[in-house]
């Protein structure tokens, strides 16, 4: 597979993962199953990370019950939109990601020691590591056919109490998942040209 000369996608790809694709925020009365949940992880799981430490944790929000001790941490302005998408994932990271490392990273399998007694490290890490996953998990969601309309309006330590056991796991951003209604977007907003936001040298 590495020996394959690599192509640019095609256009209609780019598209959809980028050019066309918009962030949503209503959705369709179309459910997201378990089996497209399972796909999109196995798919978002091969983005790169550094030492390959994938420090992503997440919780895929389906069930009326779940939903419901998560509106609570929700600002006013997303409630609408968590109460109606088909799912939201709450997406974290693990500060204790390299008690892993032995399995993630066997060629090394004392590389967890540069962590384990440096906690601004260890969160640094994890954070740039997790929100490098959380990308890729969009990207991943639109390559298989789903919207997405990622938020970050809500009450951080709500949602950790509510939704995560490990005290090392703190949420990062939650995105909804499902079907986006196209008649309820509003025109895109503008993006930064390249000399505006690049330079080479």
């Amino acid at each position: 597979m590495n020996n394959v000369e690599k192509t640019p996608l095609d256009i209609g790809a780019i598209r959809q993962l980028f050019l066309a694709a918009r962030s949503q925020n209503h959705w369709l009365d179309k459910p997201v199953g378990d089996e497209q949940l399972r796909d999109l992880y196995e798919v978002v799981k091969w983005g790169p990370t550094s030492m390959n430490c994938s420090p992503m944790r997440l919780v895929f929000v389906r069930s009326p019950e779940a939903r419901e001790r998560l509106l609570p941490a929700i600002s006013p302005g997303n409630h609408e939109k968590v109460r109606s998408a088909p799912v939201v994932a709450i997406v974290g990271y693990d500060m204790c990601f390299f008690e892993k490392l032995p399995q993630l990273f066997p060629h090394r399998p004392d590389a967890g020691k540069i962590f384990q007694d440096n906690e601004n490290l260890a969160q640094t890490t994890s954070f740039r590591n997790g929100s490098l996953q959380g990308g890729y998990l969009i990207l991943a969601a639109r390559a298989l056919g789903l919207d997405c309309g990622p938020l970050s309006g809500f009450d951080h330590e709500l949602v950790n109490q509510r939704f995560f056991n490990d005290a090392a796991i703190r949420v990062n951003f939650l995105c909804c998942l499902g079907y986006g209604d196209p008649d309820a977007l509003f025109p895109r907003s503008p993006r930064l040209d390249f000399n505006a936001a690049c330079e080479i040298q």
